[in-house]
């Protein structure tokens, strides 16, 4: 490791200490550090920094000489990152200084550890799956960032009605759900917004997709799991002229003619997981799975 990113949240620093820690034993090791504009500046600004740092506000100021693209918040921190790493192929590691982090796994107590256990290669890299979606019309809110890391969303806008989202798979017609909208999630996005609406979670590994209904009229509707090689087609109806698109968090609002296409994207996102550190693990001390006193003989 030569060359890394910086990214963290640009509107307020809550973790200065463990940004201090990062950027003190990358320096330790003689590591090139670029920081992301916008939040080099809240940096410059809050007086976190000892020294001046290179920094990229683009994805065309980043290339694949940088080795790691570290991100300092939470999960929405990388789903935000991963605006600037694209298809480059850049891994992330991302230092959970948030709430919940399923993405940003890094405990902000362990940081001099995690990264010292990567200059030892004792890591392992996962790729995740992304979706892609094209309007017709073409919607310009995502002519550049037409790519969702978690999910892509249909919801409704300025009603209290529901919409009707008509579903066809690979050109077959499934249904039309009678819905608050619809969940299209990867992997990575099934322990996301499809989770807290009932939808199954998913091994980042897997090779599905999963359809969430958000507060579902017809009550008989669940989550399907399918094969991330299907392409989904969906055509909305609804009592108001427009519905929203949103692909993580960024946000359309589209006429309701509009047909949406889905699909795996293109490209991976790469995620580095220390050797300390397990997509398991993780479910069991984030969702709690292992407070049944009855697991406590088996831990």
């Amino acid at each position: 490791m030569k060359k890394v990113a910086v990214y963290g949240q640009s509107y307020s620093i809550s973790a200065e200490k463990e940004i201090k820690i990062l950027l003190e034993v990358l320096q330790e090791n003689n590591i090139v550090v670029f920081i992301e504009k916008q939040f080099y500046d809240l940096l410059i600004k809050d007086d976190s920094l000892d020294k001046k740092y290179p920094t990229f506000s683009h994805f065309s100021d980043l290339n694949d000489s940088f080795d790691i693209m570290f991100t300092v918040g939470g999960d929405g921190t990388i789903l935000r990152a991963v605006t600037f790493t694209r298809n480059l192929d850049i891994p992330i590691l991302g230092i959970n200084t948030g709430r919940l982090g399923f993405l940003a796994t890094i405990n902000k107590n362990v940081i001099k550890e995690s990264v010292e256990l990567i200059l030892e290669g004792e890591y392992s890299i996962q790729e995740r799956t992304l979706l892609s979606i094209e309007t017709e019309p073409k919607t310009h809110d995502f002519s550049e960032l037409n790519f969702a890391l978690n999910e892509v969303t249909i919801a409704r806008k300025n009603t209290t009605s529901m919409i009707g989202v008509r579903t066809n798979l690979n050109n077959e017609y499934l249904t039309n759900y009678w819905a608050d909208g619809l969940i299209i999630a990867t992997p990575t996005g099934s322990t996301g917004y499809s989770l807290s609406c009932n939808g199954p979670v998913i091994s980042p590994d897997s090779k599905n997709l999963v359809i969430t209904p958000i507060a579902p009229h017809n009550l008989n509707a669940r989550s399907m799991v399918i094969s991330d090689e299907t392409a989904i087609q969906l055509e909305v109806d609804s009592r108001e002229k427009d519905f929203l698109i949103s692909l993580d968090s960024r946000i359309a609002t589209v006429p309701k003619n509009t047909k949406v296409h889905i699909k795996k994207a293109a490209f991976k996102v790469k995620s580095i997981i220390p050797k300390n550190q397990s997509f398991l693990q993780t479910l069991r001390s984030k969702l709690l799975w292992g407070e049944d006193t009855r697991n406590e003989t088996n831990l």
